[in-house]
């Protein structure tokens, strides 16, 4: 009796260990998000006062420290997880064919958070710029001190500041650096500038009104963010589905890793279900994102 509850307790601390591994990656990778800061939150007591939070903390550092932003490595060791419980190498080939797409999707992500601090970044530029002209600062010093107190706009705000500083032409310089994307709240600038410039008109109203209109768009993009918020955690519920199954199949005593990696059936259903669920999860990505583009 005591031999058999030894090799029933055995896969049962293997499976924990692996799940461990597993959700250990996944809030290594995620860890920016607001579900997973919850979810580190509830296992490390908030991650900073505890001995326990302490450690998580130290561990994410030494993981980025030999990572140095390649977190697209970590499917191989999240892969690896299946390879040895299910004793075979396809999951790791698995992996590694992983490693290019997760790539891919990071660097979209960066992009997109470039972009949308590059655009805050516009936004502060605007209202620090009204803010110096109506304290009675010159257009061009005016610039200068927003661009200094502005985050996001990096060496682009430099050339904007050294047209304004040395006697350049600042809308021309401002028109190129709109085509950076992010940066499109700039031509309206340049605009503004051109016009306060040829008719006298007031800049520091003209870019008031731009302020106001980047910061609505800002607004009504945060709240379009916030209703498909529901859908994205949907297209992750999908996502997680196979693996809850596989892990109620282990739980009621199966061997499904068994059957999808060592069987001819196995195979088929693990091909065809994977290929299905790729382009589930790709069809309702492409669906939400249409929603975020409206």
């Amino acid at each position: 009796m005591t031999g058999d509850t030894a090799r029933v307790g055995v896969p049962d601390v293997v499976h924990a260990a692996a799940l461990c591994a597993a959700m250990a990656a996944w809030l290594a990778v995620m860890g920016g998000s607001r579900p997973s800061r919850r979810a580190r939150a509830l296992l490390t007591d908030g991650g900073e006062r505890t001995p326990g939070g302490e450690r998580w903390w130290r561990a994410r550092g030494w993981i980025e420290g030999r990572l140095r932003g390649r977190w697209e490595w970590l499917c191989l060791p999240v892969a690896s997880v299946p390879a040895v419980l299910g004793q075979s190498v396809l999951p790791l080939l698995a992996g590694a064919a992983a490693v290019p797409l997760a790539r891919r999707w990071l660097l979209k992500r960066r992009s997109r958070e470039e972009r949308e601090a590059r655009a805050n970044g516009v936004v502060d530029l605007c209202g620090a710029l009204v803010g110096e002209l109506r304290a009675g600062r010159e257009p061009g010093e005016a610039l200068l001190v927003a661009v200094r107190g502005s985050d996001g706009m990096g060496e682009t705000g430099f050339r904007v500041a050294a047209a304004a500083r040395f006697g350049g032409d600042v809308p021309r310089a401002l028109v190129q650096a709109a085509e950076i994307p992010g940066l499109g709240g700039l031509a309206g600038v340049a605009a503004c500038w051109r016009v306060a410039v040829g008719s006298g008109a007031g800049l520091a109203a003209g870019l008031g009104r731009l302020e106001s209109a980047l910061r609505a768009e800002r607004r009504q993009r945060d709240e379009l963010r916030a209703q498909l918020a529901g859908a994205w955690s949907t297209v992750g519920v999908l996502a997680l589905l196979p693996v809850l199954g596989l892990g109620l199949g282990a739980a009621l005593g199966a061997d499904p890793l068994t059957v999808l990696l060592h069987s001819t059936v196995g195979l088929v259903c693990l091909v065809t279900g994977g290929l299905l669920e790729a382009c589930g999860l790709f069809w309702a990505a492409r669906i939400v994102r249409s929603g975020e583009a409206v």
